[in-house]
């Protein structure tokens, strides 16, 4: 079993040593590819010293801020090469508990997607207020009701692929960011009849940093869904 975990980076000299050590801590095996996008604060840097201290780490370094999901997919194409089994996908700035990621490895074993889950029975969030909280809410529902995907928290950044979800994917014909990246990735491995399970994670929002949320991000995501909606492609029988 050889589990890798893919974390985008910009400007989280706060918070990715913390992280990477975090991981390592935890002895499951895990592999980490960051993938740092010039970030001035340092980011890069920080990694790079990281690395040569621990092998288990990879650091791809990119000219310039490309976006989270050209970042996930240089990070997923390297993973592949590497014949990873299992391919996790987390944020830096550790708003999603170290915690769930043993939970997530024994749960892949019995589904091909597994998503850390805010909005099923046992997870939630934390320092949200409550227009941000209902804002997140109805956009997921939006996206369930739009799609048909049964998916409770379509826009969570924190999940675990098999590889054979990430080499059934055209990778190359992605090209949305931030939610779409999210939604998207979910709808494709839904749509090739691949068995999708939810656990519940609660969310932290950072305590260090910017976050990277804006409009523009929001806006793809909301016109995203109607056109997966209409995508040529009929839905499996028996997906979850």
């Amino acid at each position: 079993m050889k589990p890798i975990i893919v974390i985008p980076t910009y400007n989280e000299n706060e918070n990715i040593e913390r992280l990477v050590k975090g991981i390592l801590d935890l002895a499951k095996g895990f592999q980490i590819i960051v993938v740092d996008d010039n970030s001035p604060d340092g980011t890069g840097e920080i990694l790079d010293t990281l690395a040569r201290k621990y092998p288990q780490l990879k650091v791809i370094h990119r000219p310039e801020k490309l976006g989270l999901g050209t970042a996930y997919i240089e990070g997923f194409k390297l993973v592949l090469k590497e014949k990873a089994d299992f391919i996790f996908e987390m944020d830096a700035d550790l708003s999603h508990d170290l915690q769930y990621l043993s939970r997530m490895l024994e749960v892949i074993n019995t589904c091909d997607l597994v998503i850390g889950s805010r909005y099923i029975h046992g997870g939630g969030v934390e320092n949200w207020d409550f227009t941000r909280y209902l804002l997140s809410r109805l956009a997921n529902l939006y996206v369930k009701t739009v799609t048909g995907m049964p998916v409770y928290d379509s826009t969570s950044g924190f999940k675990c692929f098999r590889r054979e979800v990430l080499e059934s994917i055209d990778l190359d014909e992605i090209d949305s960011e931030g939610y779409g990246f999210q939604i998207e990735m979910n709808y494709l491995a839904w749509k090739k009849g691949f068995r999708i399970k939810e656990v519940p994670i609660v969310f932290h929002e950072r305590r260090l940093g910017k976050s990277k949320l804006s409009r523009k991000i929001i806006w793809e995501a909301l016109w995203l869904v109607w056109k997966l909606r209409f995508m040529r492609t009929n839905c499996p029988n028996g997906s979850e």
